[in-house]
């Protein structure tokens, strides 16, 4: 059932590493509304992962992505400017932080780490919008994923929330200065999800556990609930919706 018709549209997804991941449940969504999409795998080890996964949602472009290797986002960029020549959406759905300081009091975190959290957590968007820009002639949509823990204190989350409270900052800052142009800025804060990204965060499980049982409708969203917004916010039928954080949690943000 088409809920939003994203046919004739293209858009990047950044960040799919298996079937669990959220960047594949919006991929899968998107890709269900009629979108053609190209779909990034981080380095070789996880290209045996992602491949089959693109391939089975019919992805025209399939390409490596390193946002800490040089040169390799420009070249996805590149390869959709030469096939394409358009691009009418994007995700970012990748976070990194060292093991090490993502497991230390914020207070304790290194200044390497610091950085490199904050570079590929948040500066890659910045990169990937201004490549997408001119791609986006006729207007687009740039979505990011964030969390909870950006605004409130999760325990364990860490370096994390300092982290996606600047991409949120990031994405108002992004949505005023690109609206004009009819590009759109979200960020997606999605309640907690098993994904393998959140596997290094300590404790996760009783995290899950907690929002399940707190959360108004009592039980954890999936990548799919997380997917259906994508799509809508993709769509045509959001142009008038720019620099939102939507929270897909089931209602956990609410509650005190």
């Amino acid at each position: 059932m088409a809920l939003f018709d994203l046919s004739g549209k293209r858009g990047l997804v950044v960040g799919v590493a298996n079937g669990d991941s959220i960047a594949y449940g919006c991929a899968r969504a998107l890709r269900q509304q009629g979108a053609e999409l190209a779909v990034t795998y981080l380095n070789a080890k996880a290209e045996p992962h992602v491949r089959p996964l693109a391939e089975g949602l019919g992805a025209g472009l399939i390409l490596p992505c390193d946002v800490r290797e040089p040169g390799q986002l420009e070249a996805v960029f590149d390869r959709i400017a030469a096939d394409w020549g358009q691009l009418d959406f994007l995700l970012h759905s990748i976070a990194f932080a060292p093991r090490d300081d993502l497991h230390a009091r914020v207070v304790d975190c290194s200044r390497d780490g610091f950085l490199t959290a904050m570079d590929v957590s948040v500066h890659s968007f910045i990169r990937m919008a201004r490549l997408a820009e001119p791609l986006m002639r006729q207007g687009g949509c740039l979505m990011n994923v964030s969390f909870y823990g950006s605004e409130k204190v999760v325990e364990h989350y860490n370096l994390m929330g300092p982290v996606k409270a600047a991409l949120e900052a990031t994405t108002r800052y992004m949505a005023a200065e690109l609206g004009q142009k009819g590009i759109r800025v979200h960020s997606l804060s999605p309640g907690p999800l098993k994904t393998r990204a959140a596997s290094g965060i300590d404790r996760f499980d009783e995290l899950l556990a907690r929002a399940a049982e707190r959360a108004p409708i009592r039980q954890q969203v999936t990548i799919d609930d997380v997917g259906a917004y994508a799509a809508f916010l993709a769509s045509d039928a959001a142009r008038a919706i720019t620099g939102s954080l939507p929270y897909i949690d089931g209602g956990y943000n609410i509650l005190g």
